[in-house]
């Protein structure tokens, strides 16, 4: 199953979606993983009428390698390591502490820019969809989950166009489901699943949040 661009794809996952989340869709929240997870939940939150927001979360990648995922942070939570990808790099936790501090500070950035002083989406007691626009090992996703999961939601799904078997599988004991439309085996990346997967700049995240009334101050 190939996308052609992240909007189509979250249009195509809106109704799935909406039967995992069923009657209680306008009482939803809809968080997507900035940049990316953005025009994917849009479309979502249309379909379920539900609320719009975002949750920031960063990759630790290896020193000197940073495409390859060690770890992740999201907003105010702990790290989250892959343990597997850590022994892979000969690569303790106290040798990430300068990439923590600069993926840190990057974090802020994005929050403060993103939301404009606004705080954290409340999520408590809240049927909470968590999109990205795809899974590859899932370590990002996996850091925003913990962070969710630590502010009483009352379920949690996570929703993707496309994802590895191996990130599916990883994540599924932190949600309440996982609505994914596609896994293929041979996975490679997420990118390779779309058309058109153009970087997107923090000007498009203003362009989705503005269009739920979160406009930035």
């Amino acid at each position: 199953m190939i996308f052609e661009d992240r909007s189509q794809a979250g249009r195509a996952l809106a109704e799935r979606v909406a039967e995992a989340v069923g009657d209680v869709g306008a009482r939803s929240i809809v968080l997507a993983l900035p940049r990316g997870g953005l025009p994917v939940a849009a479309p979502i939150a249309d379909r379920l009428a539900a609320d719009l927001d975002i949750v920031v979360a960063r990759k630790l990648g290896a020193p000197g390698h940073p495409e390859f995922g060690l770890g992740a942070i999201a907003e105010d939570g702990p790290p989250v390591y892959d343990r597997n990808n850590l022994r892979y790099a000969g690569v303790t936790e106290e040798d990430m502490a300068a990439t923590l501090a600069a993926e840190r500070a990057e974090l802020g950035r994005r929050v403060r820019r993103y939301r404009g002083g606004r705080p954290a989406p409340p999520v408590t007691g809240r049927v909470v969809v968590l999109v990205d626009d795809g899974l590859a090992t899932g370590v990002t996703a996996h850091a925003a989950l913990r962070w969710i999961n630590g502010r009483d939601p009352a379920r949690v799904l996570l929703a993707v166009p496309v994802c590895s078997p191996q990130a599916r599988d990883l994540l599924a004991p932190e949600t309440d489901g996982v609505v994914c439309l596609s896994a293929p085996p041979e996975f490679r990346a997420v990118g390779y699943w779309y058309h058109d997967f153009a970087q997107l700049t923090d000007d498009d995240v203003d362009a989705v949040m503005q269009r739920f009334h979160h406009a930035l101050k």
